[in-house]
């Protein structure tokens, strides 16, 4: 299902005319919300964060959501990716969101307070999507040090964790997407995911903003559990 991109703005870029009581750091980062067109349209359309459009791109792209698929957001909080995935698969298809935050109700979503590094994760999730995960997403990173190899090394275990918990609730032919940091998965996470999925793509949907150094990964056709 294509989806049209957020539109243009129309009026001239908005300025943050005072910095009294706030860092530049914060006036840079209202002036890009305030003339970012996915903001807006994110709010337009009642999604809760405009990283709702990337993954909207990238099924438009993959088409991973599948009508009736059962589906697990870890790292789920505020929830846009959730409300993305609740529109792809429909009424017959299960979401459930998992967060170690809490995560204000959803209507049609299970959403759960869980530490994916807990070992009964695997247990609960897979009974609240009442059987195996058609497809595991992830768009979780670490807080940014503004250092380029330690943010990649700390996202980069992020995923790697989140892909351990895809291993065990992900059916065969089943989907993963996860969001790592420029130079995206390398080494061992690279080797394992190619023997793990059928086909493995870096992709930057045009939600991202160009300065960011995301990539999103999207991996198909899981092999199953070795």
């Amino acid at each position: 299902m294509a989806t049209l991109p957020p539109r243009k703005p129309t009026n001239a870029r908005v300025k943050v005319k005072t910095a009294k009581g706030r860092k530049q750091s914060s006036v840079r980062w209202l002036e890009r919300q305030l003339n970012d067109p996915y903001v807006a349209e994110a709010k337009a359309k009642g999604f809760r964060s405009r990283a709702a459009f990337k993954l909207i791109e990238l099924d438009d792209k993959f088409h991973f959501l599948k009508p009736g698929a059962r589906v697990l957001d870890l790292g789920a909080a505020p929830g846009g990716w959730t409300q993305v995935a609740l529109k792809r698969v429909g009424a017959k298809g299960q979401v459930v969101g998992a967060d170690i935050l809490d995560i204000a109700p959803i209507a049609g979503a299970t959403l759960l307070v869980l530490d994916m590094l807990d070992p009964d994760a695997p247990e609960t999730i897979r009974s609240a999507l009442g059987g195996p995960a058609d497809v595991v997403m992830s768009d979780m990173a670490a807080a940014t040090t503004g250092h380029r190899t330690t943010d990649h090394i700390r996202t980069s275990a992020l995923l790697e964790s989140a892909l351990d918990v895809a291993a065990d609730v992900l059916a065969p032919g089943g989907a993963f997407v996860g969001k790592v940091f420029q130079g995206g998965a390398v080494g061992t996470l690279l080797t394992r995911l190619k023997q793990s999925f059928r086909d493995v793509k870096h992709v930057k949907p045009p939600a991202s903003r160009s300065d960011s150094v995301e990539l999103y990964l999207v991996a198909v056709g899981f092999k199953g559990k070795a």
